[in-house]
């Protein structure tokens, strides 16, 4: 089991950060798969909000095509699958900003390091 230890504080740093000093739109995704397979959700969301975001769209696909299977009229899932990836964008794209934001102007890393 050290083994697994050892893999799971691995982690790979982030070239766009290294040589911009930004974070890229992804900073932050392995800390908060680590932190919501450790049960916290609040440091999951504030790692990047994309993980739990994609957790809760799956969970309520799966969920959607159970249900429309049993239906003698299936939903139409090519609009609500364009929504789901259209909002996870958003999501990148203003988590994107804002650490950045509070980074650059705000003097504030919102990306603290893994205990």
């Amino acid at each position: 089991m050290i083994w697994l230890e050892k893999i799971w504080k691995l982690g790979s740093v982030c070239i766009f950060h290294s040589l911009t000093g930004l974070y890229c739109p992804g900073c932050g995704g392995t800390r908060a798969v680590r932190t919501l397979l450790q049960g916290d959700l609040r440091m999951s969301v504030e790692y990047h909000p994309l993980v739990l975001y994609t957790v809760l769209a799956f969970i309520a696909e799966i969920t959607i095509r159970l249900v429309s299977k049993k239906r003698k009229h299936p939903f139409n899932h090519g609009k609500r699958e364009r929504i789901l990836v259209l909002i996870g964008a958003a999501i990148v794209i203003i988590n994107w900003i804002f650490k950045n934001y509070m980074l650059v102007v705000r003097g504030i890393d919102l990306l603290p390091p893994l205990n």
